[in-house]
């Protein structure tokens, strides 16, 4: 079992739970009010389970640019861009964020579950580079009150870092990374520190008026903003284009790994696609359920929740392309009966301001 760098800040006042390999908090206070904390104020979530590993070479972005379906050799130093790595039949490895550092050099944060599978895949396909997997402490700061509260340790104009873009500020406690990228639909950052720097960093963001939050709280905030977990709602058997990415594929970018199945994808059509799925009562769609439409399993879930901010249920599932049409009415079996549903688009909540 693995123990993140910040887990002395909070291991008496969390409930906690495994996830991939490690022990990490699943709630503080409750779902509810973690919850309403990131969509009011701000949330504080520990994220150094997330894996993190740098890489350098004289042509980084170059190198790596035909391991992923988005073109990337254009990204400055101080941008980042979200992507995923593919193999060679189309299928997804992991989802990624690629943070260009500058002087040949990246940062990636990937899946903690992916950290091992990706490193070596980066070691098959990047001979050249210098593959340095870090063991910081990384902490996401969500809400409509993040920027204010992180702007109270740094004199850095956080306001004029733009989404996805990052950069390293001082603070009384030592130098820290700071990226606007984050994984709840809310404005907010994510932040990278030396261990013992981001252990007073977190006591001070709580201090600042931050609400501890955990993975059960992520969760449902993702699945709200339509936001994919891989190993649920995309793995290796799934493309881009089935898993509703195909914005990330630039066609026109030249080769890259799996752009053939990518291309017969998009000149024939899926057989499934990925879709949002909204119902009514209460009932809660699980992974796996079925899907059907006319007496007949169509699809099946992938994720779902009873939304907070909807007041409804609501899931990602796969669905056999005839039946993905917005606005078509499904049901989600669930045990002996049949849920009305109706397919939406995947975001079902968006931030206001």
């Amino acid at each position: 079992m693995r123990y993140s760098p910040l887990w002395e800040c909070y291991q008496n006042q969390a409930k906690l739970t495994e996830f991939a390999g490690w022990m990490l908090p699943a709630q503080f206070a409750g779902l509810t009010p973690e919850h309403q904390a990131v969509r009011q104020r701000a949330g504080l979530f520990d994220i150094s389970h997330m894996g993190q590993i740098e890489l350098q070479s004289p042509h980084i972005l170059e190198d790596f640019n035909p391991l992923v379906p988005t073109a990337i050799t254009q990204l400055k130093p101080g941008q980042a861009q979200y992507t995923v790595l593919l193999n060679s039949l189309g299928g997804i490895i992991d989802d990624i964020i690629i943070y260009t550092q500058g002087e040949g050099q990246i940062k990636l944060i990937v899946n903690a579950a992916c950290t091992e599978k990706n490193r070596k895949w980066l070691h098959q396909h990047l001979p050249r580079a210098v593959i340095q997997p870090t063991s910081q402490a990384l902490m996401a700061l969500q809400g409509p009150d993040a920027t204010g509260i992180l702007q109270t340790l740094t004199p850095v104009a956080l306001q004029t870092i733009p989404r996805f873009g990052h950069t390293i500020v001082s603070t009384k406690f030592g130098h820290i990374w700071v990226a606007r990228t984050g994984y709840t639909g809310e404005d907010g950052w994510e932040i990278q520190a030396e261990p013992a720097v981001g252990q007073a960093l977190w006591r001070e963001l709580l201090a600042q008026g931050a609400t501890p939050c955990g993975l059960v709280a992520r969760d449902m905030l993702r699945l709200e903003a339509g936001l994919h977990l891989y190993g649920q709602d995309m793995n290796e058997s799934s493309t881009p284009l089935e898993a509703g990415l195909g914005w990330l594929v630039a066609w026109d970018k030249g080769d890259f790994l799996g752009r053939a199945r990518l291309i017969t994808q998009k000149n024939q059509g899926v057989a499934q696609k990925l879709v949002g799925l909204v119902g009514t009562g209460r009932r809660i769609f699980r992974p796996g359920y079925p899907v059907r439409a006319q007496g007949q399993t169509v699809g099946h879930i992938t994720s779902g929740t009873l939304s907070l901010s909807l007041g409804q249920p609501i899931g990602l599932a796969y669905v056999d392309t005839p039946w993905t049409a917005l606005g078509t009415p499904l049901t989600v079996q669930v045990r002996e009966q049949e849920l009305p549903v109706t397919v939406v688009k995947r975001t079902f909540y968006t931030r206001t301001g």
